[in-house]
């Protein structure tokens, strides 16, 4: 595998379960207050498509990551959760966004070995609480790095992190995750453990953002459960009581082209949507979107974005 050309960067972590540890910077600047209370937040999924020596040429990541500081630096999303990224592209966006700080582990040892489930924030924007953030691993055995219990043969994480809105000073949850792509009883079992963390957050009146790869188009159990719709999940048939809003779907209901998963085709046709952001009721979605046509392709997947408003509630 080709090194990246940022690995000397070393994102270094406080621990597992710990916020990543923040640049050496001066005071941060001021941020506008919001007069209203309202949270508003450019929401960016985006799985990288892990690097390989078999993509070449365009799809190298070399290649790919000039496209992909080019796309974010154009969208600016305040948060962005990347799925697939290994340490060296982590760190190559990291040193190519200075305005984004990054938390996540490496699936496979909980430092830097293995695919991240990473969150990029705004640094001016953002403040990380250090006592609520963490990573977790989707199985019998959260707590247990590199677990696999529910028949995936690769590990399957989630990471979390409360951030303070500095423009209104309230907080708020973003999850970032990434599901099986082969087995949906894990699947499930990822969305009723996930559905668990949110519901057992520490400041449980707070606003949540889910964003995530779930393998899983609209249809899917898993995915409709999240949804507070009646599934068949894990042998039972259950609603969650707290279940999410999906900014695309509440904003493009009819689209039959919503394609994120294109294989390099570059081809938004079609329904395979299995890329997500998922926000609390109560939430107003003001925008979702698919991001297409970068050349060259910035991954086999296409990012998804949303601009929500989390109002104050009275």
């Amino acid at each position: 595998m080709m090194k990246s050309r940022f690995l000397w960067l070393c994102l270094i972590f406080v621990s597992v379960s710990g916020c990543r540890r923040e640049r050496a910077t001066g005071p941060p600047k001021a941020v506008p207050v919001r007069e209203d209370g309202a949270v508003e937040l450019r929401l960016m999924s985006f799985n990288v498509r892990y690097e390989n020596d078999e993509d070449l040429g365009s799809r190298s990541w070399p290649q790919r990551v000039i496209g992909a500081v080019r796309m974010i630096s154009r969208e600016k999303p305040n948060i962005i959760g990347v799925q697939e990224a290994l340490h060296g592209q982590a760190a190559d966006l990291w040193a190519s966004l200075p305005q984004y700080e990054f938390f996540g582990v490496g699936r496979d040892d909980g430092q830097r070995a293995g695919e991240y489930s990473g969150i990029f924030y705004q640094r001016e924007r953002f403040q990380p609480d250090r006592d609520d953030c963490g990573t977790f691993w989707l199985s019998d055995n959260p707590e247990k790095i590199g677990s696999r219990t529910w028949g995936n043969e690769i590990p399957r994480v989630a990471a979390w992190v409360r951030l303070t809105d500095l423009a209104t000073g309230r907080g708020f949850y973003v999850f970032n995750t990434h599901w099986d792509h082969q087995n949906q009883p894990s699947r499930e079992r990822a969305a009723l453990l996930i559905a668990h963390r949110i519901d057992s957050r520490k400041h449980a009146d707070e606003p949540v953002a889910l964003i995530g790869d779930f393998n899983s188009i609209e249809s899917n159990p898993g995915y409709i459960y999240l949804t507070g719709r009646r599934a068949s999940v894990a042998g039972s048939e259950q609603v969650w009581a707290n279940g999410m809003s999906d900014t695309y779907q509440s904003l493009h209901p009819s689209e039959k082209n919503r394609r994120t998963l294109h294989f390099w085709t570059d081809s938004r046709e079609g329904m395979v949507k299995v890329d997500h952001i998922l926000v609390s009721r109560g939430a107003k979605i003001e925008e979702a979107d698919i991001i297409s046509g970068d050349e060259p392709m910035v991954s086999d997947h296409f990012p998804v974005t949303a601009r929500v408003l989390f109002p104050l509630s009275k």
